[in-house]
C-alpha cells in the first residue's frame, strides 16, 4: 500500500547559479542567484516564500563554517530583506538534501508554510578536497590513520577493492559510467564539464588517487547553488510550470554497529531496507522507474545503490552498467544530468533537480521521450542519506 500522502506535495520550481572552480564571489551571491532564479521559475516573488529547508553541512573537515561565505545556513536567508515573513524553517543536520526535502513536504502537508525553498549551496576551497592535515590521531582515527587511512577517499577505496574482489570486477569496467555521466553533462549547461569530453583513453590514463579511485572517479568540486520551491500539488497547478508530484521521501535510519569506516556489507546491508521503503511507500518498484539518479560522490556508489535498489543483482552493477543500458535511450537512464562526478558536487541538490526537469519536460537536449517516474538516492547506501521518487502523474 502506498503512502497516503503520495502526490500531494510538488516541486514547482527550479533554479541555478552559476557554477564555477575558482571564483572572487562570495557563496552567499550564487545561494541568492539560485534562490530567486526557483522563485522566478514558477512565477513566484521571493516574497511570497514562507519556509526554509537546507543541509549546510561545511565544506570540509576543519572549515570556518562561516555563514554566506563557507555555507548557507538558514539564518543567512532570514536576514535577508527581500525575504517575506517566514512561517517555518528546518536545517538538517544528516541525510543530505533529499532530508530538506522530507522536511519540507511535512511542512506543507501540517499546513506550517504555503511555499518551502529548499537549497544545497557549495564551496570547497582549493586544496582541501579529501585532505585531512592531522598531527594527532584520537579516536577512531587512531586505528586507521596511522595506515593513511584518514579521508572518505581511502574508505571508498577499500570498498571498492573489496567489490572488485568479491564480484570478479575489473576496474576498468567503470568507465561505462563515467562516460555516460560525461555525455549527459555535455549536453547540460548547468554542469561544469559542459564543453568538456571525455574519452576512454582519457579515462584510462587518469591519475589514480586512492587505488583502485582515479580521479575521474571522484566528484568535483565547484561553487555553485542549485534551489527549488516546494508546494502543495494544489497550489503548484496555479504556478506558471507543470510541476513535479512527491510520491515517496524517506531517510536511511539503519540500525548497525557504529563503523569506523565503511565495509562492503554494511553498503548493502544499510541500502537495501531504506530503498524498499522508498518502493513500498510509492507504491511502485525498480521496473516502474523512467530514469535513476544515483548519488555518486565516488563512482562506486551508484553500482552499490543499483544493487541495494534491486536494479539489479548483487554483484551484478559492474555488468549492469555495460552495453548502453544506462545511456538516456538505454534501459534505465541513469545520472541523466551528469552526476556529481561531471556535473559538480552538490550533495544531491543536481540530482533532485534533474529529476524535476525530467518530469516537467525541462531538460532540453538531455530530455527523455515520456518520463513518469524517477528515483532519487541520495549520499551513499552507507552513510545517513536519504531519497525520494517522483512522477509525473497521481498514481
Amino acid at each position: 500500500m502506498s503512502w497516503e500522502h503520495a502526490g500531494k506535495v510538488a516541486v514547482a520550481g527550479i533554479g541555478f547559479s552559476a557554477i564555477e572552480r575558482r571564483t572572487a564571489r562570495p557563496l552567499g551571491a550564487f545561494a541568492l542567484d539560485a534562490a530567486v532564479a526557483a522563485v522566478a521559475d514558477c512565477g513566484l516573488k521571493i516574497s511570497d516564500i514562507d519556509g526554509l529547508a537546507t543541509y549546510p553541512s561545511a565544506p570540509f573537515v576543519g572549515a570556518a563554517n562561516r555563514d554566506g561565505e563557507d555555507v548557507i545556513t538558514v539564518e543567512f536567508f532570514l536576514t535577508q530583506k527581500r525575504m517575506g515573513e517566514i512561517a517555518w524553517y528546518a536545517q538538517a543536520g544528516e541525510g543530505l538534501v533529499c532530508a530538506s526535502v522530507r522536511d519540507a513536504t511535512n511542512a506543507l502537508l501540517a499546513g506550517a508554510c504555503k511555499y518551502v525553498l529548499v537549497w544545497r549551496a557549495m564551496y570547497v576551497p582549493p586544496g582541501t578536497y579529501g585532505s585531512a592535515a592531522m598531527r594527532h590521531a584520537t579516536g577512531d582515527a587512531q586505528f586507521t590513520a596511522p595506515y593513511g587511512v584518514v579521508s572518505p577517499l581511502q574508505w571508498h577505496a577499500l570498498v571498492y577493492r573489496r567489490y572488485l574482489e568479491t564480484y570478479g570486477a575489473k576496474r576498468e569496467s567503470m568507465a561505462a559510467l563515467v562516460l555516460n555521466s560525461r555525455a549527459n553533462a555535455n549536453r547540460n549547461d548547468h554542469a561544469i564539464f559542459a564543453d568538456k569530453k571525455l574519452t576512454p583513453a582519457d579515462y584510462a590514463s587518469a591519475r589514480m588517487i586512492a587505488d583502485p579511485l582515479c580521479l575521474l572517479d571522484c566528484d568535483v568540486p565547484v561553487t555553485a547553488c542549485v534551489a527549488m520551491v516546494m508546494t502543495t500539488t494544489e497550489r503548484a497547478r496555479d504556478l506558471r510550470n507543470r510541476p513535479a508530484l512527491v510520491a515517496a521521501v524517506a531517510h536511511q535510519t539503519a540500525v548497525r554497529h557504529h563503523p569506523i569506516h565503511y565495509t562492503l556489507h554494511d553498503h548493502i546491508e544499510s541500502g537495501k531496507p531504506f530503498a524498499d521503503r522508498l518502493w513500498r511507500d510509492a507504491g511502485l518498484g525498480p521496473k516502474d522507474m523512467s530514469a535513476a539518479q544515483l548519488y555518486d560522490g565516488f563512482a562506486p556508489s551508484t553500482w552499490y545503490w543499483l544493487e541495494a535498489c534491486g536494479f539489479c543483482g548483487r554483484g551484478e552493477a559492474h555488468a549492469f552498467t555495460q552495453g548502453g543500458r544506462i545511456a538516456l535511450d538505454g534501459e534505465l537512464p541513469l545520472n541523466t544530468f551528469g552526476g556529481s562526478l561531471s556535473q559538480g558536487r552538490l550533495h544531491g541538490m543536481g540530482h533532485l533537480a534533474e529529476a524535476v526537469l525530467q518530469l516537467t519536460g525541462r531538460a532540453g537536449p538531455r530530455q527523455l521521450p515520456d518520463p513518469h517516474a524517477i528515483a532519487v538516492l541520495d549520499g551513499s547506501p552507507m552513510l545517513r542519506g536519504s531519497g525520494a521518487i517522483f512522477t509525473r502523474d497521481p498514481h
